[in-house]
């Protein structure tokens, strides 16, 4: 039973990163049509940093699940939002240090996909 609930979650959480992931091509192809390829591989990477974190934490947090197992339901989701943590932290620092990312069209895209799961009740269906 704690397995299909912790598969359900992860379902869940993969669909969401999924919608990210929509979104930020979707902006990215944008940016490159309107400003080049420059703007347009900056707002790829800005989607980047917020979708691959966000796989990462979907993938270890919902490991465990049910009330037999709720410490380790606890401890996977501090770990997944630690490792989440320092790996936006990480590709924020490859971007711009080692890329030279133009910032308008990294953190455009960036916010725009943390912002798609906070608004996906609006158009996805929940069971």
């Amino acid at each position: 039973m704690s397995n299909v609930l912790a598969q359900r979650g992860r379902l869940s959480a993969y669909k969401l990163v999924g919608l990210q992931a929509v979104a930020a091509i979707v902006t990215s192809i944008l940016f490159f049509v309107m400003w080049g390829a420059l703007f347009g591989l900056s707002a790829l990477a800005g989607g980047l940093i917020a979708v691959l974190p966000n796989f990462v934490f979907a993938t270890l947090a919902f490991s465990h699940a049910g009330a037999s197992a709720s410490r380790k339901v606890v401890l996977s989701f501090f770990f997944g939002e630690a490792v989440k943590l320092l790996l936006t932290i990480a590709l924020f620092a490859l971007a711009f240090g080692v890329f030279n990312a133009e910032f308008l069209p990294l953190f455009f895209t960036y916010a725009l996909s943390l912002v798609v799961p906070w608004t996906a009740p609006l158009y996805v269906k929940q069971n």
